[in-house]
């Protein structure tokens, strides 16, 4: 470990250890302790009638605060669950002569963080708390470095630790001490669970799929490298595992679906971690119009085992998950927003009006970027409510399939919410000609300089060759649900551990 200056605190802590360590009391013992009950299932479940089942609990979990009453203490532990009070008298847990573990051991070397095991019976104090009455306690953890101090009265917690820089690098530390953000990832469990019990219950097959890639191929995006030193090839991270599914497609699944950590070399923001979690899955003989009902109905019942309700409160905002949707095709998006109809517009002409929008555009970017520059920049942050923004120009989407009926367009559709992407839906592109004539168009945007245009993805091209079936399939952003249904505003929140510049300096004082 890098070394720094210890705090007098962190000193203090050492030289208690060192303490318990001459008192032969081990500070890291290594058997199990038996819990057997938790703190708000005990809360939850604790009465009158109920008391007897109460007599022996074994609970365990780290010391949050003290109250010294002499020859008895009262102390909060918090656990897996939540916190409980305990009581702790001295003549109980040193019913002998011998009182150190309840004079020195307690009160004089244990501190506030360390995690203890305690067993003992529930009672109901005066003021009408539901605590344990400890009968034996154990050292299980000394904690050599302080907690920052959150100050809690009448169920209100007061300062609160916000600095993102402290939430996002020690994680484990925030868990601790704010207890919504414990909440937020077990709603994004819950979240994840109720996606998986929709898909299985529909008959879809989870899989997994590379993460290492020799071609990173399913999405627009310029992907992260590595070498191999056995294969001595180089290799990707994933963006996308787009192309491996629909490979399963043509090997003979009917529907198949993965939770996929993606990997995109691209800027941060409050939307965009370069490691992040998209669901997909592809469906046999099915197209967008199919697909659209679908995630209707996936994010309505989704909603309802998260939230409780299909309605979710994101800021000042509430969002309604019950279906039907809204749609609208992209360019009637941009005429509604902007005034101007790009439908029938070359790539000159979509130069001119991002221009005139003062939009920053790049000379690399063909047609399909344009019009997404376009949208992204005038268009998306109007949609707040669950929108499909459908019919997209083919130049924009080199893996779909052309629209049966509108020229030029293709069967696709994205999904806004709260004025962001949240799902990316196509009618499958399952033409191997058609197919390798985009790639062919994506190597000339790369040849001008697109670092985000495709690979032509060769054994791709040659599973479509053996025949894929008519499919539909779609990209979820799981990071982003995450955030509607949390009330988080940044993905960083809903990350467990989100990606950070390294720490300054040699030492891990912060």
């Amino acid at each position: 470990m890098s070394q720094h200056t210890l705090s007098e605190q962190e000193q203090l802590r050492r030289e208690k250890l060192a303490e318990l360590i001459m008192l032969g009391i081990e500070p890291y013992p290594a058997p199990l302790f038996p819990v057997n009950a938790y703190s708000t299932s005990i809360k939850d479940s604790f009465t009158e009638a109920t008391k007897e089942q109460f007599q022996e609990v074994c609970l365990a979990g780290r010391i949050m605060s003290v109250r010294d009453m002499g020859k008895a203490n009262f102390a909060v532990i918090q656990d897996a669950e939540g916190r409980i009070q305990l009581y702790i008298k001295r003549d109980d847990i040193c019913p002998g002569e011998d009182k150190t573990l309840y004079d020195i051991v307690w009160k004089k070397l244990t501190d506030i963080g360390d995690i203890i095991g305690i067993k003992g019976y529930v009672f109901t104090t005066k003021t009408g708390e539901t605590s344990v009455h400890v009968r034996e306690l154990t050292l299980l953890s000394k904690a050599l470095r302080p907690l920052p101090i959150v100050k809690e009265a009448d169920g209100q917690t007061f300062d609160a630790v916000t600095d993102p820089e402290f939430k996002y690098r020690q994680r484990y530390a925030d868990l601790i001490i704010n207890p919504t953000v414990k909440d937020t990832f077990l709603k994004r469990t819950k979240m994840i669970n109720a996606i998986r019990t929709f898909l299985n219950e529909q008959g879809a097959l989870e899989v997994d799929t590379p993460v290492l890639q020799s071609i990173p191929g399913g999405a627009s995006a310029r992907p992260f490298i590595t070498h191999h030193n056995a294969l001595d090839i180089p290799l990707y991270l994933r963006i996308a595992n787009e192309l491996y599914l629909k490979r399963l497609i043509v090997g003979g699944f009917d529907w198949v679906y993965e939770f996929s950590r993606n990997f995109r070399n691209e800027g941060m923001d409050r939307t965009h971690n370069p490691e992040f979690t998209i669901l997909e899955f592809y469906t046999a003989y099915k197209d967008y119009f199919w697909m659209m009902e679908t995630t209707e109905q996936l994010l309505e019942k989704t909603a309802l085992a998260v939230c409780g309700t299909t309605e979710t409160t994101v800021g000042d905002k509430t969002i309604s998950f019950k279906a039907p949707f809204q749609r609208i095709s992209i360019f009637d998006a941009i005429q509604q927003h902007t005034g101007i109809d790009v439908s029938k517009m070359g790539e000159e002409q979509l130069r001119s009006v991002c221009k005139q929008l003062h939009i920053q555009v790049e000379n690399s970017m063909g047609k399909g970027k344009l019009i997404d520059e376009i949208f992204g920049s005038k268009c998306e942050k109007h949609y707040i409510q669950p929108t499909f923004i459908i019919d997209y120009p083919v130049e924009m989407s080199p893996l779909t399939k052309k629209h049966r009926d509108k020229p030029g367009l293709v069967e696709r559709f994205e999904l806004m919410i709260n004025g962001k992407e949240i799902a990316n839906a196509y009618t499958e592109l399952n033409d191997p000609i058609d197919q390798r004539e985009r790639f062919e168009e994506q190597v000339r945007l790369m040849e001008r300089g697109d670092d985000e245009a495709m690979f032509i993805d060769h054994d791709f091209l040659r599973a479509l060759e053996y025949g894929m079936p008519p499919t539909s399939g779609i990209g979820i952003g799981i990071d982003r649900l995450c955030m509607l249904l949390t009330n988080n505003v940044s993905i960083q929140d809903v990350l467990l551990f989100p990606q950070l510049r390294p720490e300054a300096g040699t030492g891990l004082d912060s």
